[in-house]
This record gives structure tokens, C-alpha cells and sequence, in this order.
């Protein structure tokens, strides 16, 4: 799928205070097996979340080689469209006899607010 396409499906709406940090977190399914967790500290926009429903399935009617090539692909549409100051993307599959985690973060340059990132839990 076209990433203009896919991407399309990522609502936003504007950050009412860009003056207060402060981090989102949303999770969801893209089968059975495979779950995403995405935390961000929003800019100017904030993610809808409904609209993330809709993401996962249609990242979830796409192949994936892998684990990491999905949540590339994830990594790259939040910050296409959302241009957090920081972006977390979390992506974890099991199979009967794996388990397989993904963790890749971004942020904008010089941003830093390393109390804040300093007081979230793993998954």
C-alpha cells in the first residue's frame, strides 16, 4: 500500500497546549498474534484515537517480513504525521513458542526532557 494512502488513515487534531509536556499512550492489535503500543510527546498535534483502529488494520491486511520492518514503517508514519517531539513504537508478536519485541524510539533534534522519559515503565 501506497504510505500516502496508508497514512491518510492517522487523524489529527491540534494540541491544545503546547506549552505542557506530557505523554500519550495508545495501544491496539493488528491480529492476534502481533500488538503495537506507540507513546509520544505531542508538538502541535495529537493523535485521534479512533483513527488508530483503522491504522492497525489496515497495517494488519499488509505482509510484513518482519517485526522491525513493521514498526519502521509505524515509527516513520507518526512522524510524518504527527511531528512529535518524541516517539516511542513498541511492536510484540508470539507465536506458540516465541515471543518477539521491537522497540524503536525517535525525537526531534535538541529535544530533551530526560525527567520525563525517566519516570515511563517498559511494556
Amino acid at each position: 500500500m501506497d504510505a500516502i494512502l496508508r497514512r491518510e488513515h492517522l487523524e489529527t487534531g491540534e494540541n491544545l497546549n503546547t506549552k505542557v509536556e506530557y505523554v500519550v499512550t495508545l495501544w491496539g492489535a493488528i491480529s492476534e498474534t502481533c500488538q503495537v503500543e506507540i507513546r509520544y510527546i505531542p508538538d502541535l498535534a495529537i493523535l485521534k484515537p479512533d483513527s488508530l483502529k483503522t491504522y492497525l488494520a489496515t497495517l494488519g491486511a499488509m505482509n510484513w517480513e518482519n517485526l522491525e520492518a513493521l514498526g519502521l514503517t509505524i515509527l516513520n508514519d507518526l512522524n510524518n504525521q504527527l511531528i512529535p517531539r518524541w516517539v516511542q513504537v513498541m511492536v510484540a508478536g508470539k507465536s506458540a513458542d516465541l515471543a518477539h519485541r521491537v522497540t524503536l524510539e525517535d525525537r526531534q533534534p535538541r529535544w530533551d526532557n530526560a525527567a520525563l522519559l525517566s519516570r515511563m515503565s517498559s511494556f
